[in-house]
């Protein structure tokens, strides 16, 4: 009896998905819709909506570690594999907007990847993009990972990597997981002392954005969020 109900559940939430779309999904909904293709013959309801009181949205969880996820009754290392390729492909959808073309052309598609990146980050991380002659991206990785408040930024550090791939310009991106996306002293002084640095340099600095939460964002290059 609990097997036919739960096929016959998992076909209609199949059915309403195939007919209206996601949009009209609940965000649980969504999550048991993903979480049926790889736990079979369950009801994944009940898992999905403890994963959502847990770790609070659907971005937290594909951001949390696998050991907090595998906490939760029923996520086991399938699971946990499932939901990372998932974040994975999602932050690749997210910067394939962005390649090949000048980062300037379509500033909107670089404020998606920057949030992308960060979506359920609980740790302030500092993170560059590199571009080259072109203005194009060539690279984007990790600079530095800091507490929940504060992430270092190391100007010279930053010269020298931006050097090293020998690019044109660099994008900063950090994130301020409290939510408030205005800048502290810090990080206006660093951001000064980069710019600074590398007006000695032919390369450009053309913007450091700070992440915040609800698409709230703040842009030196504009001094607005």
């Amino acid at each position: 009896m609990t097997t036919n109900y739960n096929e016959g559940h998992r076909q209609r939430v199949v059915q309403k998905f195939m007919q209206y779309g996601g949009e009209v999904f609940a965000d649980y909904e969504l999550l048991e819709l993903l979480l049926m293709q790889i736990i079979p013959r369950k009801d994944v309801k009940p898992l999905a909506k403890e994963l959502l009181n847990r770790f609070g949205s659907l971005s937290a969880i594909l951001r949390a570690e696998p050991e907090h996820l595998k906490q939760i009754k029923g996520v086991g290392d399938k699971t946990v594999v499932f939901l990372k390729t998932l974040l994975s492909i999602s932050q690749r959808l997210s910067k394939e907007k962005i390649n090949n073309q000048p980062i300037l052309s379509d500033w909107n598609a670089i404020l998606d990847y920057a949030r992308m990146l960060y979506a359920g980050e609980t740790v302030e991380k500092l993170r560059i993009l590199f571009l080259n002659q072109k203005l194009q991206l060539m690279h984007t990785e990790i600079h530095q990972t800091g507490t929940v408040n504060h992430v270092p930024i190391y100007p010279r550090e930053i010269l020298k990597r931006a050097l090293n791939l020998n690019a044109s310009a660099i994008i900063l991106i950090h994130n301020h997981p409290s939510g408030n996306p205005a800048p502290s002293k810090d990080d206006i002084t660093a951001t000064k002392e980069i710019e600074k640095l590398l007006n000695t340099i032919p390369i450009r600095m053309l913007d450091h954005l700070i992440i915040g939460q609800n698409h709230r964002f703040y842009s030196f290059r504009t001094s607005h969020s």
